[in-house]
Order: C-alpha cells, then sequence, then structure tokens
C-alpha cells in the first residue's frame, strides 16, 4: 500500500495548490446559486469499517442528504430495498441546484476529496465510501470493499458511474480489491481523464 499513498500525495498536494482559484470560484458560485453550505459533509465508512468524513462541494439543496437516508431506511422497514434495482443518482434529480448540475457533469464537486485524499482517509483510486446505511446491508462478499482505502475514481466510475445499479458498482468494487496492483490503479486513473472529460453517466 505504500505505493498507494506516494502516488497521492504527489498528485493530491499540487492540484490542492493549483486548483485554489477554481475552488473559490466554485464556493461563490454555489452560495450565489441556493442558500446553504457551500461544502458537503457526509459521514461514510472507509478502510476495515472505520467511517470518516468525505467532503464535496455540495450539488443539492440543504435537506437532500436527509431525504435520500430518510428513502433508505423506509425502504428496508418495509423490507423492499433491493441492491439490484437502487440507484443513488437519477437523471432528472430534482434536489439537484442549478450549479451542481454542472459541477457533476465536469465531476468538479469531487474536488474537496483531495483533503480526504492528504488526511489519509481516502485514496485516489478505490471503492467509492458508501453511507453507514448502506453498509449494514452488505452480503460478507460484499464487505471485501472496506479491505482497501475508499477512492474518489474506480473501476466502477470508469465502467458506468450513476447509471450502474448499487449491486454493480458493488461486484466492480470486489473485484477491483481482489485484483488490486499498481498497474490497475495508473490504468484506472488514465481512463478516468476521459470519462470525465466525456462526462459519460455523470448526474
Amino acid at each position: 500500500m505504500g505505493f498507494k499513498r506516494l502516488l497521492d500525495l504527489i498528485i493530491a498536494i499540487p492540484l490542492l495548490i493549483l486548483i485554489s482559484p477554481l475552488w473559490l470560484f466554485i464556493v461563490i458560485w454555489i452560495k450565489v446559486d441556493s442558500p446553504g453550505p457551500a461544502i458537503f459533509r457526509q459521514q461514510r465508512i472507509g478502510l476495515k469499517g472505520e467511517p470518516f468524513t468525505i467532503y464535496k462541494f455540495r450539488t443539492m439543496v440543504p435537506d437532500a442528504d436527509r431525504v435520500m437516508k430518510a428513502k433508505i431506511e423506509q425502504l428496508k422497514k418495509e423490507g423492499k430495498f433491493n441492491a439490484d434495482e437502487f440507484v443513488f443518482q437519477e437523471k432528472d434529480d430534482p434536489r439537484i441546484t442549478g450549479s451542481g448540475r454542472f459541477l457533476r457533469k465536469t465531476s468538479l464537486d469531487e474536488l474537496p476529496q483531495l483533503l480526504n485524499i492528504v488526511n489519509g482517509t481516502m485514496s485516489l483510486v478505490g471503492p467509492r465510501p458508501e453511507v453507514p446505511e448502506i453498509v449494514e446491508q452488505y452480503t460478507p462478499e460484499q464487505r471485501q470493499r472496506l479491505n482497501m482505502p475508499p477512492g474518489v475514481t474506480g473501476l466502477a466510475q470508469i465502467n458506468g458511474r450513476s447509471a450502474l445499479t448499487l449491486t454493480e458498482t458493488l461486484k466492480y468494487d470486489v473485484q477491483y480489491v481482489k485484483n488490486w496492483s499498481p498497474g490497475a490503479d495508473i490504468k484506472i486513473l488514465w481512463k478516468t481523464i476521459f470519462v470525465v472529460l466525456l462526462g459519460k453517466d455523470a448526474y
């Protein structure tokens, strides 16, 4: 894992410095576009099941997180939670703000996660970190994704992103963990550049 940490710091620290003017512009845009904080904070589950706070630029109305968690809890309560059908983000989600739609399409909303990379709670490449409510539903096979640090991008992000169901995403994540190599990380980073530039399946 020494390679992953070294690669993370070599890329994340210079990027944080270079994007500081862009960061300021995005914060102002979000604040002007809708009420609420510019930075979205949420508890996610990381390496070995440890909780941590993830940072993103806010792309939804302030109470969107509460609505999503309430939806998950209601489905679980009714016994209707189905990972084969559950999709976190829908194309025309009314909770997404005007600035948020652009930030998601360009993946600029992910930039604050560079802070997570620097503090060691995330990596450039890895399984996407989930909310506790979803992790509670994991099968023993799916829990293997917790054996690697969560990433900003990963196998799922270059193979469908938001268009994938939860089950499909988890399969890609477990596949990544089982077959990890330094070369795999570099390949995923390279492919991520083109996925982001094309804006494919980002909403």
